[in-house]
């Protein structure tokens, strides 16, 4: 097992803060599951915090929310003689949830686990998403009237990670925007990657790769895109149904892959990446890895594994990773949601798995020095973000949980929002 350098060690310790309170995208500002906000309630009474106002007709669905200029954007599956069958996306006033409009954005999923999992991407005056059809769509932001779509499928010969007899799942990435592009996955061998002009969704550039390994399945999985200058050179990083990519920004040139962290039915989580590192992990018996980035000499970039740890240690079957002062807090086991630290530098755990109330998968979020974990059975748990030991600071259940509850928690503005299909908690979690 490698070990990181001091320089390293004390690098990834100084991890700041980045991003304004809103929260534009999938994972907040970084796409790192951390808010920026302080102030925030350090513990729970009893009963949790107080509820500031509920909301309804979001339709069913795992999305989670995006925030930014007064306004919710999420998505959802909705019936009705008012408006028709279909997946719809939905733009809910801030201060009080109340419908702004909706849009159709395809026919709605009627499968056992109801409805869309992508998460909207706020930029400017743009909506950029992703149905489950592999359609990745413009809205205007303040009107909700589509501007482009593309499909993946059609377009660029997507398709989702199939192996064993496994169900079609549908797409659940959520759109990167960077700078005039809009980066999404179609996931293939010829196109692993495509880089889209945001005003029209016409092809920058299409990302081919080389054969990753064994492991997985081809095909796109159900992660989103991060970017990373690790190596020196901008580039994205993605895990695809065979493992990790990392695709160079400006010519859409291959610059490494990892297969050994892959599973062969569905690869969720989105990695973590800081300065040189990226830290992935995967559920299905499979693990965790750690990769450091560096030049290889030629003009790109190299991936190599700092350490691998297998599953009885670490595994994220999904529900998140977050880095804080250089450890990884998760929930660990796969289908579970086990709270386990892990140090970021060299994997030790510091500690866990504990067990708590909460039951099955855990979605998790960071804000001011706690971790929000949010149970499959709708058991919210506030945990300190310490490598000390496990320390809970309150739970409360969130109200008629009917489906797994699944949809990541977001903290914007001093409160804590909470999707539960149809419904929309939102929670005031500023200190007094």
């Amino acid at each position: 097992m490698k070990t990181l350098t001091t320089t390293a060690v004390l690098t990834m310790l100084g991890t700041g803060l980045l991003g304004a309170a809103e929260w534009p995208q999938w994972r907040g500002s970084n796409r790192d599951g951390r808010s920026p906000e302080t102030g925030l309630l350090q513990s729970w009474p009893e009963a949790g915090p107080p509820m500031a106002w509920r909301a309804s007709g979001l339709g069913g669905g795992f999305s989670s929310l995006a925030i930014a200029g007064g306004r919710i954007y999420t998505m959802g599956d909705l019936t009705g003689a008012d408006h028709g069958d279909g997946q719809y996306a939905l733009a809910l006033n801030e201060k009080d949830g109340s419908l702004v409009w909706l849009t159709r954005i395809g026919p709605s999923w009627d499968d056992r686990y109801l409805g869309p999992r992508s998460t909207p991407t706020v930029d400017g005056n743009r909506l950029y998403l992703m149905n489950t059809e592999g359609d990745v769509i413009s809205l205007d932001a303040g009107s909700g009237k589509e501007i482009w779509r593309r499909s993946l499928p059609e377009d660029f010969g997507s398709h989702q990670m199939q192996a064993m007899g496994t169900t079609d799942w549908k797409y659940a990435e959520s759109p990167l925007v960077d700078g005039d592009r809009v980066l999404v996955t179609p996931g293939t061998t010829d196109v692993a990657m495509v880089a889209l002009d945001k005003s029209n969704g016409e092809e920058i550039w299409r990302a081919p790769i080389g054969r990753l390994g064994s492991q997985g399945a081809y095909g796109a999985a159900y992660s989103s895109i991060v970017v990373s200058k690790g190596g020196g050179i901008k580039h994205y990083v993605q895990f695809i149904g065979r493992g990790l990519i990392g695709i160079e920004a400006d010519t859409g040139n291959f610059l490494w892959g990892y297969n050994k962290v892959a599973n062969d039915i569905a690869n969720i989580a989105t990695p973590l990446v800081h300065e040189d590192f990226v830290f992935a992990s995967s559920g299905y018996g499979t693990g965790a890895a750690l990769l450091q980035l560096s030049t290889d000499g030629e003009g790109g970039v190299k991936a190599e594994e700092v350490y691998f740890l297998e599953a009885d240690t670490f595994q994220n079957h999904h529900g998140g990773l977050i880095l804080h002062n250089g450890t990884v807090f998760s929930g660990t086991g796969h289908n579970k949601g086990f709270p386990i630290a892990v140090r970021f530098a060299d994997g030790e755990v510091a500690w866990g798995p504990e067990r708590n109330a909460g039951k099955n998968s855990a979605a998790i979020t960071y804000g001011d020095g706690r971790i929000y974990f949010r149970y499959q059975d709708g058991l919210m748990v506030l945990i300190e973000a310490t490598p000390e030991a496990y320390r809970e600071h309150g739970s409360f259940m969130i109200p008629e949980v009917n489906n797994p509850s699944w949809s990541h928690p977001v903290i914007s503005g001093g409160k804590l929002y909470l999707r539960e299909q149809d419904n929309l908690f939102c929670y005031d979690i500023s200190a007094p």
